[in-house]
């Protein structure tokens, strides 16, 4: 047993995984007791919403740019893992679970205990090994949860929201603008209805969405801090 504690909690990188799945584990005992492997406690989350516009190549704004980049990025390494087709948090786990597993073997393997806390630094390639097993570690669940008629999030409807800009555009532009729904931060590409001129940090609404589903059209908000 004390041969145990000791490979879980040494070297220090081992010590840090035991304790990240530990919480995992937690977090499902309490699913359990509230009634929801396959319901609610498949861990519904915001992530696997489907925002249009994140991915399009842009020529404004080199903000809108990045953030557009790092939205594709985002999406392409989750629908990698299989989100999407199996619910957030049954993924995340399964990854924790093996990065545990590998971590574990690693520091028995190499001896990472001579390593001390330089021990952590094998995490990286742990993290990416156990980043593209989970693909595969998942794919039996995607049949699963298509079978109960899982279909992931369903997409937020924006149109007629308030959004902030995250840039400033005018004429065809296409730049960037934020908004909050349900306590998450979702960042679109927005073109001006008018062409007119929108201001940094203006507040815009959202009235309707390009052709091809790769920005919205967004109008000034019009209210009393603007008309007077």
């Amino acid at each position: 047993m004390a041969n145990i504690a000791n490979l879980l909690l040494h070297p220090l990188s081992n010590a840090i995984m035991t304790v990240a799945t530990g919480i995992t584990a937690v977090y499902w005992i309490f699913s359990f007791i509230g009634g929801g492997l396959f319901g609610d406690a498949g861990a519904d989350t915001d992530l696997d919403a489907d925002i249009h516009g994140i991915d399009t190549d842009m020529d404004g704004n080199a903000e809108a740019n990045d953030g557009a980049a790092d939205g594709s990025f985002l999406q392409k390494a989750m629908e990698f893992v299989n989100i999407g087709k199996v619910p957030f948090m049954v993924v995340y786990s399964v990854f924790k679970l093996i990065a545990w597993i590998v971590t574990l073997t690693s520091s028995v393997v190499l001896g990472l205990a001579s390593w001390g806390w330089k021990s952590v630094f094998i995490l990286i390639p742990v993290i990416l090994l156990a980043f593209v097993i989970t693909r595969y570690a998942t794919q039996p669940l995607v049949k699963v949860y298509n079978a109960m008629g899982y279909n992931g999030e369903e997409a937020y409807d924006l149109l007629g929201r308030v959004a902030r800009m995250r840039s400033t555009i005018s004429g065809d532009t296409i730049g960037a603008a934020e908004l909050k729904i349900q306590g998450d931060v979702i960042r679109i590409n927005v073109q001006s209805k008018t062409g007119e001129a929108i201001a940094y940090n203006a507040e815009v609404m959202i009235a309707d969405e390009s052709p091809d589903k790769k920005y919205y059209i967004v109008v000034p908000e019009i209210n009393l801090a603007n008309v007077v």
